[in-house]
């Protein structure tokens, strides 16, 4: 499917509205006829987007999801009730869009896939959209509805500030560019600094604003939100505010136009999945945990929950991308007595495994057993070899991707 998408003359991130809006137009703007919900974030926009997709489809509507990047396949990032796209149907999509680019002004990769994914939900009268930005906010490919039913900004952080700005409020600034005047915002937890520039923003857009808590946990997998109690899928503590700012934003849908019943809410965050982030799986018949943590805050969550678990040692085995934050995260996750092995990340712009582990060992000079590998499965057989603590794959999205094709 990647071949079929041309190789643009813009670089693969390259921020604008413009190329994206004058694609639309020669597609007759299918973006105006789909209703949508709109969500940024650093990171649980994914978790947040699956969440109240789960919940619609509960409550019979048809629902379009956006998300990216994809695990395995292209066909990921665009479903409906929760089914991917058929290879066939994105091929078909993915030609009538290109049909309609302008060779002058050529989109990038990303703009030609959200047109697909905006056309396709269109023509096959999806009653919502849950679109997932890309990359920041105020110039992403799928900011170009004037009229979101509503806006989500589940968190901010410190991830893609090479183009976002150097500061959390430059980072907030850009996210907020989804905020339109008038038009429900749902706020998540965020630091004083970026906190200050979303409330700005909502004040000057006069945007209808929710600041939900995090849900209460009850143990057992349930949580409470308000009045209502639900069973909770995802793992991790930071489940409970992604799945109370997801409730928090069905219920602002005006009842008058939209039924959303208690137990379709509850039976909608039940049946949530959203794979590779804090996930169990199984490599040669070992239990391992499989998470993205491709920056700080998604490090973060994942020390956290493996405090919560106290088991020790963790052996790691981690690839990254060459542009995120590797220090940062290593000095998250990793302790003493920790073994790790690198990997590559295949296809991708990766960091070399010998530089993280010259690195890694720098920051935590007190690792039990280190070693670079040039193949993931070569890397975890080495793992699984000592099943004296739990295994961790991580510090990639792709990486994850990778180590699922190995399972098909």
């Amino acid at each position: 499917m990647a071949d079929l998408l041309p190789s643009h003359q813009h670089p693969a991130i390259h921020l604008g509205l413009d190329r994206i809006k004058q694609l639309l137009a020669r597609l007759g703007n299918p973006q105006d006829r789909v209703r949508v919900i709109h969500v940024a974030g650093t990171n649980g926009k994914g978790s947040v987007c699956a969440y109240i997709s789960s919940i619609l489809q509960a409550a019979g509507y048809r629902v379009g999801r956006y998300t990216s990047p994809h695990l395995q396949d292209w066909t990921e990032r665009i479903c409906i009730n929760g089914q991917n796209i058929a290879s066939e149907d994105l091929y078909n999509i993915l030609v009538s869009v290109l049909e309609q680019v302008n060779p002058e002004d050529s989109p990038t990769q990303f703009e030609v896939f959200t047109a697909a994914a905006w056309l396709y939900f269109a023509e096959k009268g999806c009653d919502v959209a849950v679109m997932e930005v890309g990359l920041g906010g105020r110039l992403d490919a799928t900011n170009v509805c004037d009229r979101p039913l509503a806006s989500i900004i589940v968190s901010i952080g410190w991830d893609h500030w090479q183009v976002l700005g150097p500061t959390l409020g430059d980072i907030a600034r850009e996210k907020a560019g989804i905020l339109k005047p008038h038009c429900p915002a749902i706020i998540g937890a965020l630091q004083p600094e970026a906190q200050t520039v979303i409330k700005q923003r909502i004040q000057e857009l006069n945007c209808p604003a929710l600041y939900p808590p995090a849900a209460e946990d009850l143990g057992g997998g349930k949580a409470r939100f308000g009045d209502l109690e639900y069973q909770l899928p995802l793992v991790g503590a930071h489940q409970l505010q992604n799945s109370a700012v997801a409730i928090a934003t069905i219920q602002t849908l005006p009842p008058s136009d939209w039924q959303i019943s208690p137990q379709a809410i509850q039976q909608g965050i039940a049946h949530t999945r959203w794979p590779g982030r804090l996930e169990w799986s199984s490599w040669k018949q070992q239990r391992i945990l499989i998470d993205g943590a491709h920056n700080p805050e998604s490090a973060l969550v994942l020390r956290h929950y493996l405090d919560s678990l106290e088991t020790i040692p963790i052996h790691w085995v981690m690839g990254m991308i060459s542009t995120k934050s590797h220090q940062e995260i290593f000095q998250i996750l990793l302790r003493p007595g920790d073994r790790l092995f690198t990997v590559p990340v295949p296809d991708s712009n990766c960091a070399s495994p010998e530089a993280l582990l010259e690195l890694a060992q720098t920051l935590q000079p007190n690792l039990s057993a280190c070693a670079a590998y040039r193949d993931l499965q070569d890397a975890l057989d080495a793992a699984v070899m000592d099943s004296s603590g739990l295994i961790v794959l991580s510090g990639s999205l792709y990486l994850l991707g990778y180590y699922f094709s190995l399972h098909r």
